[in-house]
């Protein structure tokens, strides 16, 4: 009499469990849903264009500020060079968080660049994911309101109680309130989205041991 053969793990007598054959429309379903993710590519390309213009507006603020400097070298004032150093960096943060959304969302959400092993690799992009991604833009975005509130901080030395002017900028006790609140707001997210991608990895590596 010929043995019926089973799984390694199937009890003697218990046909093997078969995989039911997906539906044909099912599979289309999901191959459209999976090829869909392609729609985000144009809207990328679109923020790379945006970093193209905050170049343009980076020179043409950097331009204005030399000729400035050398049209009047002896009536310099530090605060408005500052200032304007300042804006510069700001445009610059903003391009570097421009950088992280295109490469890490890209890489995300749409497909592998494929840049293993090239000497110009980005450090965070060997190990982005969603949550990475959300921390690290979180930062990004302390640090531009960081540049703003220090060029409030700049302007507003003498600040009174009915407000104060500055390169044609009103600044009042009450706004630069809401400025340093704000501030404190986007840190304490930042600190929310690192402890819960700190939970999210805990979580994941306890379930490895759990299962052993």
């Amino acid at each position: 009499m010929t043995s019926t053969s089973h799984p390694e793990n199937a009890p003697s007598g218990v046909a093997p469990l078969e995989t039911a054959p997906r539906n044909p429309w099912a599979r289309s379903i999901g191959s459209l849903i999976f090829v869909s993710r392609w729609l985000q590519a144009p809207l990328y390309i679109g923020l790379i264009v945006a970093q193209l213009v905050y170049v343009v507006v980076f020179m043409i603020e950097l331009w204005h500020l030399i000729t400035e400097v050398v049209a009047h070298p002896t009536e310099i004032n530090e605060a408005v060079i500052m200032l304007a150093v300042l804006g510069l960096i700001d445009v610059v943060m903003i391009a570097n968080l421009l950088i992280m959304v295109i490469i890490g969302g890209y890489e995300t959400f749409v497909s592998r660049i494929n840049t293993e092993g090239h000497p110009d690799q980005p450090e965070w992009l060997s190990h982005v994911n969603a949550n990475v991604l959300k921390v690290k833009l979180a930062m990004a975005i302390i640090g531009i309101s960081s540049i703003h509130l220090l060029k409030t901080f700049i302007a507003v030395g003498g600040l009174t109680t009915g407000g104060t002017d500055f390169e044609g900028t009103t600044y009042t006790p009450t706004g630069v309130l809401w400025q340093v609140v704000i501030h404190c707001v986007f840190i304490l997210s930042a600190l929310a989205l690192a402890w819960i991608d700190k939970m999210s990895q805990s979580t994941a590596k306890a379930a490895p041991a759990a299962a052993s």
